[in-house]
């Protein structure tokens, strides 16, 4: 196999890794509205699990737990925005929560900007323009009836600063993802407490994501990972009877569509780049 069929395979796994871990994802607003916990338990439980499967994991593959400042801040920003997420699922409606976290490409595009001076291109612009319309509307009657509370509202943004911040781990210097994610889940470990019940699902997410985010651009997984909002509270609305307002389908189609739409057209231009290099 040449180097450029190597890193073809690489970019196709790198989206479908990112897909298979917001999939995962969905599930746990569900679960956190199920489990009848304090939410530093439920984040320290499901973390416990959690990194048990991503150390397992490491350790088949041979992967060996580095640590750096790089990794740690990468850690931090995955442990914070898993405990916040939990908090906010608690004090506000599922919805609410899952889809102001989703607010990070915004901040990617702002902090990738601002950190690393990298601007956005058109398509990622009015990618990501799409499906935050998609996910409004997604929930648009939600947000309008204020179901839930100003502090988790103010909670679930500042997980999206956090959670932008995940999607951008690989760009510093002596980053590794599967052990920026694994001290994720001890710092939420230790921070919610001696409580341990586990969530495998939420290990194998971990998994997915850490691969994917080795495999795939920032805004770009943070796309692709925008099908966690959409999934998400129909899992909760099945089990605990959060309902999905009527607008849920339009939005859902546009956020479906416009992550299916941007990564053939993401496709297609860095083909069309290559073909250039490889000629000239």
């Amino acid at each position: 196999m040449t180097d450029g069929q190597s890193s073809g395979k690489a970019r196709n796994l790198g989206p479908l890794c990112m897909a298979a871990a917001a999939l995962l994802f969905s599930f746990g607003g569900m679960l956190v509205k199920l489990v009848p916990w304090h939410p530093m338990a439920i984040s320290c439980a499901r973390s416990v699990i959690a990194g048990l499967v991503l150390f397992t994991y490491m350790k088949l593959r041979g992967h060996r737990i580095v640590v750096n400042r790089a990794v740690l801040l990468g850690g931090f920003a995955m442990g914070a925005t898993s405990t916040l997420y939990v908090i906010s699922n608690k004090l506000t409606t599922a919805a609410n929560a899952i889809l102001l976290q989703y607010t990070a490409p915004v901040f990617i595009i702002l902090l990738m900007w601002m950190i690393f001076r990298v601007k956005p291109t058109r398509l990622d612009v009015g990618a990501t323009v799409v499906l935050l319309c998609g996910a409004v509307l997604f929930f648009a009657d939600s947000l309008r009836g204020g179901d839930g509370s100003l502090a988790g509202n103010v909670t679930a943004i500042v997980s999206g600063v956090t959670w932008a911040l995940v999607f951008m781990m690989k760009q510093w210097d002596g980053a590794d993802n599967l052990s920026s994610v694994f001290f994720g889940c001890v710092f939420c470990a230790v921070v919610g407490g001696i409580f341990a019940i586990g969530l495998v699902q939420f290990g194998a997410a971990y998994v997915f994501m850490a691969e994917g985010l080795e495999k795939t651009p920032p805004l770009t997984g943070s796309l692709i990972s925008m099908l966690e909002p959409v999934l998400n509270p129909i899992w909760v609305s099945l089990t605990v009877g959060e309902r999905v307002k009527g607008l849920a389908i339009p939005g859902a189609v546009i956020v479906i569509g416009g992550v299916v739409v941007y990564n053939l057209l993401k496709a297609r231009a860095e083909a069309r780049a290559e073909k250039k290099d490889a000629e000239s």
